[in-house]
């Protein structure tokens, strides 16, 4: 079977269980008996071949055959503080940033953002992690971070090799960036954009303003642009391609 699942909790042994969707989708949808071998991750970076033991209606148990440390993280760690957008575009948003290889997202609380960042939002940005995981090979999940107001966020301490971004229409260019910093934390505020507030705050916190060209962005696509380059770049930290099999 070509199809990933997910295992939760992290798997510790030589047995795992598929419980709830993950467990109806091989036993409804992929039809698996007993005998069949199924690829399965649990988030914690490695990735493992199993096979299952026996299928119930919402519980799929399996033993573990082999494990492996498959690592197709990004070279440096990339994270996107962004205020929302509405409805669907936020699971668009999170699937191509998982397929980018983001490492993490914090949801930013903003005085003109339109979504806010409640609990059940949070929980349906951390299912659509799994799934875009499932269908790109992660092995990784990306983190959903705590929401945080937009001040806050700019105020607080961050490494301080960082190439910290923000998002700025009459920015200099993205391509001015450098693009050997060790990490990459961009901002990205609501289609209203951040306040005077928020963007004398990123100021006074050193954030470089960078702008995505004339065009009038929607907030996911100028997310997905940040992690585009983010990931192009990255490639050159360590003078080359990463070693796709090696553990992080």
């Amino acid at each position: 079977m070509s199809e990933r699942f997910f295992v939760a909790p992290p798997i510790a042994g030589d047995f795992a269980e598929l419980r709830g969707d993950e467990a109806r989708h091989l036993a409804a949808t992929m039809r698996a008996r007993s005998g069949d071998e199924v690829v399965v991750f649990d988030g914690s970076g490695a990735e493992f071949r199993a096979r299952v033991l026996s299928v119930g209606k919402s519980s799929v148990k399996l033993e573990i055959i082999e494990r492996g440390e498959i690592s197709r993280e990004l070279p440096r760690p990339v994270t996107l503080a962004v205020a929302l957008p509405k409805g669907e575009r936020q699971k668009w948003l999170i699937e191509k940033a998982t397929e980018l290889g983001v490492s993490r997202i914090i949801p930013l609380v903003t005085e003109h953002g339109v979504a806010q960042p409640t609990e059940q939002a949070i929980e349906r940005l951390r299912r659509g992690v799994i799934e875009a995981s499932k269908q790109c090979g992660r092995n990784r999940l990306m983190d959903i971070g705590v929401p945080q107001s937009a001040i806050e966020f700019f105020a607080a301490p961050t490494e301080k090799s960082a190439c910290r971004l923000i998002g700025q229409p009459r920015g200099e260019p993205l391509t001015a960036a450098p693009t050997n910093a060790p990490a990459v934390i961009a901002a990205i505020g609501p289609e209203g954009g951040f306040s005077s507030a928020e963007m004398a705050a990123a100021q006074a916190a050193g954030w470089r303003g960078v702008s995505l060209g004339p065009a009038i962005l929607r907030l996911e696509t100028a997310a997905i642009a940040f992690a585009a380059w983010a990931a192009a770049t990255g490639f050159s930290v360590d003078g080359g391609l990463p070693d796709r099999k090696s553990s992080d």
